[in-house]
């Protein structure tokens, strides 16, 4: 499985922003696909996830009720961010779990400023 990040960047407080991640290769296997967050300093952590089969979605309580995680028949999976804050600044990794194999995409840089 092959996993491509796209967007990212700077917005102000308040602002959104759309991640996207494309899914290839052996894609019927992935069960689950979300994104990780890790701040400068700090360790990588969970954002969010959404289950491929039944679309069980899970988030972070810091994000509950900003952050939106989606997937679609294109092995794509969306996160739509609102209502950002500086807090939500760091490197947003995208990863997909496939039985007890995990695989992450590149790391994409979003900044958020006061």
């Amino acid at each position: 499985v092959q996993l491509q990040a796209s967007g990212g960047g700077l917005v102000q407080r308040g602002g959104s922003l759309r991640l996207s991640c494309l899914a290839s290769g052996r894609t019927r296997s992935i069960e689950v696909m979300g994104w990780f967050r890790q701040a400068p300093g700090k360790q990588r952590d969970l954002v969010a996830s959404i289950t491929s089969y039944g679309g069980i979605i899970n988030y972070a309580d810091s994000v509950k009720g900003r952050f939106t995680i989606s997937n679609n028949a294109k092995n794509t999976v969306t996160l739509l961010m609102n209502s950002l804050k500086p807090e939500d600044t760091g490197v947003y990794y995208c990863y997909a779990a496939a039985g007890p194999r995990r695989y992450w995409g590149q790391g994409t840089l979003v900044t958020v400023s006061s």
